[in-house]
């Protein structure tokens, strides 16, 4: 923001007179105001960058005003102006929200000086507003949570008041249901946004590592241990630790990670010095967690740590008003990854999404489209392109059958008594049309095709080996 237009409030015209004339040979569009009431008349009718106020004025004083600008026009920086040099006015003045306090008489120059001081701090202040969008668009790319159904309705209001406090969260859902977008919700939107957000599964991760993965390690902490590493716990210093199926931790673990939510410090395996870490904690389960701590496979202690605002994710079949706007968001997003602008679905097919009961919730549901996206020889998507939602394919017949009818015809012609390798021969025979057909689906991205195979990169480069596919990148 650049200070282009400014208000003088003073009951005094000569003060009036001399800031109008040095102000406007600053460049500056100056208007004047005889009293609080008219100063408060004329900012709810135009924009000010910057008001210079005096306290003492008849109707409305300055210390009044000021308190209607911070309410109403906060993006304006007031100036105060005082005849009384006493603690009382300055104090009350920064206490509402004034930029800076003038004491009359004052020299012009350190009106200047003020200003510009105020036109830097405005810049920054837009700077960091900038940023800070750069930055939640950053962590929101693709990453959106999307419906407007009544639950979450009652999620989003959640969020919106817990984002900016510290408080420890707990995110209870099942499967699918998007845990991790919600605590990614919660970071974005808080205070440590420009901080990391760190997070860590701990069903994913064997037990006997998941305490150096949170904690980090001392060289020679254990065999293997040729360097100090730091855990997730120092990585997420200053912002946010994810913890996802916080109920699989083990016992022994979870003693442990109490004492860092009580203490805020940590110390690594194989180290005696204490850290102290700045995180903000949410935790995620799938599973009942009171059953748990009933059958004493967590700690009550610990669960009342984390379940400081419990988060209930509703399941995808407990929120189906917001199954077409899910669809359509996944639909544009697997457009977009793969290159095709007009893939839609047919209204059968918004009926089947209607209708199946989502036990995989929102992460079914888009794998689901994706996958049809990918495979589809068509432009509308019928309910046939998802057998997985157990509708049969084209023609009223299954994918086994077809295969099924295909190798009985093909066998048939065969001396099956004299073959020693026909497993592996159909095998070959299925999979080089399979991964040629997905790889020129996704343009020759081999992570794509990986992903719709269900295998890993690494063995997809294999098979292309062994197989001795032809990879055409962007056909």
């Amino acid at each position: 923001m650049k200070i282009k237009r400014i208000l003088v409030a003073d009951d005094e015209e000569s003060i009036r007179w001399v800031l109008s004339k040095a102000l406007q040979k600053q460049g500056y569009k100056v208007e004047l105001a005889v009293d609080g009431s008219q100063a408060s008349e004329m900012a709810a009718q135009n924009r000010y960058d910057l008001a210079i106020l005096d306290i003492k004025m008849p109707g409305i004083n300055g210390l009044e005003l000021l308190k209607q600008f911070r309410s109403n026009y906060p993006d304006t920086i007031i100036i105060i102006m005082t005849a009384e040099a006493t603690m009382q006015h300055a104090v009350v003045a920064m206490q509402n929200g004034a930029y800076d306090y003038l004491t009359k008489p004052f020299d012009l120059t350190a009106l200047d000086a003020i200003i510009v001081k105020a036109q830097k701090a405005a810049e920054l202040t837009e700077e960091i507003g900038q940023l800070k969008e750069e930055l939640q668009e950053q962590h929101s790319l693709g990453r959106s949570i999307i419906g407007n159904s009544q639950p979450m309705q009652e999620l989003y209001k959640t969020l919106g008041r817990i984002a900016n406090s510290d408080v420890t969260v707990l995110v209870i859902g099942e499967s699918g249901t998007g845990k991790e977008l919600v605590a990614g919700a919660v970071h974005v939107n808080s205070p440590r946004l420009s901080k990391p957000f760190i997070a860590v599964n701990c069903a994913a991760i064997p037990s006997e590592l998941l305490e150096t993965e949170l904690f980090g390690h001392e060289r020679g902490a254990f065999t293997g241990a040729t360097e100090r590493k730091a855990g997730k716990f120092e990585q997420a210093d200053g912002g946010t630790l994810f913890l996802d199926e916080i109920g699989d931790m083990p016992l022994e673990l979870q003693a442990k990670l109490l004492r860092v939510l009580q203490e805020k410090e940590i110390t690594r395996t194989g180290g005696n010095q204490t850290l102290k870490v700045d995180v903000r904690i949410v935790a995620a389960t799938n599973q009942d967690i009171t059953k748990l701590v009933k059958e004493k496979k967590f700690r009550e202690d610990l669960y009342y740590r984390l379940n400081v605002v419990p988060i209930k994710l509703p399941a995808l079949r407990d929120r189906r008003d917001d199954i077409p706007l899910l669809a359509d968001f996944f639909l544009q997003k697997a457009r977009q990854d793969i290159g095709i602008d007009t893939i839609e679905f047919s209204q059968e097919t918004l009926k089947l999404f209607s209708t199946h009961s989502w036990p995989g919730n929102v992460r079914e549901l888009e794998n689901s489209i994706k996958r049809a996206t990918l495979l589809s020889p068509d432009q509308v998507l019928t309910p046939a392109d998802f057998p997985d939602l157990g509708v049969q394919t084209r023609q009223d017949e299954s994918l086994e059958a077809l295969v099924a009818n295909k190798l009985e015809n093909s066998l048939s012609r065969m001396n099956l008594q004299e073959m020693n390798n026909l497993y592996e021969m159909v095998l070959h025979q299925i999979e080089r049309p399979l991964i040629n057909i997905v790889l020129q689906k996704t343009r020759g991205n081999q992570i794509k095709t990986a992903e719709v195979l269900g295998i890993n990169r690494n063995t997809l480069r294999k098979k292309i080996k062994t197989l001795q596919i032809d990879v055409k990148r962007g056909s």
